[in-house]
């Protein structure tokens, strides 16, 4: 008897890593700030990047930004950046190297400010009525940003983060569950929509 693969998102393709990836991380709600700053800090690696391709280098990421703890990544100074230059394992950027570096610093003013970075983040969870009610591939195609990623984007601008463009935004928010993307036909999406629901929002 041959085991029948679960109906999932069609960008989770063939590799069994990414598909790991959609079954029991991607869209799934996250309240945890080392997760959300990691996550938010990845996005920016990514960006004219494919998302597998930082994925596979995820642990010599978490391993070279000193497990993205927020307080330990805002101390980096220029040694750690000719550091993070010099490493094969990671996407060596100087750009996004710094831009890691100043988002630690905002991140820890964001959690003076608000108490959590899940307590900021969740604030721009948009409303059900501003989502679509079915979830198709072609209508996620085009959801590029949308009005609560663009507000978010805008808002950690203004607070000096880098790197957090609408799409960058959108992306993080999916990824984070703040909104539940799975199409509505992938076996991720009702238990997705299970915890969101059971979620106590911080």
């Amino acid at each position: 008897m041959t085991d029948i693969e679960p109906v999932r998102c069609p960008w989770a393709g063939s590799d069994p890593l990414y598909q790991r990836y959609h079954d029991t991380e991607w869209g799934f709600p996250v309240t945890d700030d080392t997760r959300l700053f990691e996550k938010l800090c990845l996005e920016g690696f990514q960006s004219g990047l494919s998302w597998l391709t930082i994925l596979r280098k995820r642990e010599n990421f978490r391993a070279a930004f000193a497990g993205f703890d927020i307080d330990k990544v805002a101390t980096f100074d220029e040694p750690d950046i000719d550091r993070l230059l010099a490493d094969a394992g990671i996407v060596r950027h100087r750009g996004k190297i710094v831009s890691t570096i100043n988002n630690a610093r905002r991140a820890q003013a964001l959690r003076a400010e608000f108490g959590s970075l899940a307590t900021y983040f969740w604030r721009f969870e948009p409303m059900p009525e501003d989502r679509p009610t079915d979830l198709t591939w072609d209508a996620l195609r085009t959801m590029a940003t949308t009005p609560a990623s663009t507000a978010l984007s805008k808002d950690l601008k203004k607070r000096g983060f880098s790197f957090v463009g609408p799409t960058t935004c959108y992306a993080f928010m999916q990824a984070m569950g703040l909104v539940n993307d799975h199409i509505a036909d992938c076996h991720c999406r009702p238990v997705v929509e299970q915890q969101r629901a059971e979620l106590v929002r911080p």
